[in-house]
């Protein structure tokens, strides 16, 4: 017998079968109010990274705004003033700054 078996017909006094459900319950709480949406939310962020285009206005995880200059392979150089470039990471990218104004 495994722990989790000798907890659960201890935790049940002996009715083992409860146990298991309410076991599959709690974890099927946690997925469909914890787990799956927040996967639903990365994927669109994802998506709304992959669209982004040299020209768009960005803002970075940091609160910088730019413009992209140029997009490479994990990183993004982004244009913040007149002459002045810097390279981030694109997963610090947070939004585009014409979706930030419309919410």
């Amino acid at each position: 017998m495994t722990n989790l078996s000798i907890l659960l017909q201890a935790a049940a006094g002996g009715d083992s079968w409860s146990g298991i459900i309410m076991m599959v319950v709690i974890i099927a709480i946690f997925y469909f109010f914890m787990i799956r949406p927040q996967q639903k939310r990365q994927k669109e962020i994802q998506k709304a990274r992959e669209a982004l285009k040299v020209g768009d206005k960005v803002i970075t995880a940091g609160g910088i705004y730019g413009k992209i200059r140029e997009i490479g392979d994990v990183y993004m150089t982004i244009e913040i003033a007149n002459g002045v470039n810097i390279q981030v990471d694109k997963a610090s990218i947070y939004a585009s700054s014409e979706d930030a104004k419309q919410k």
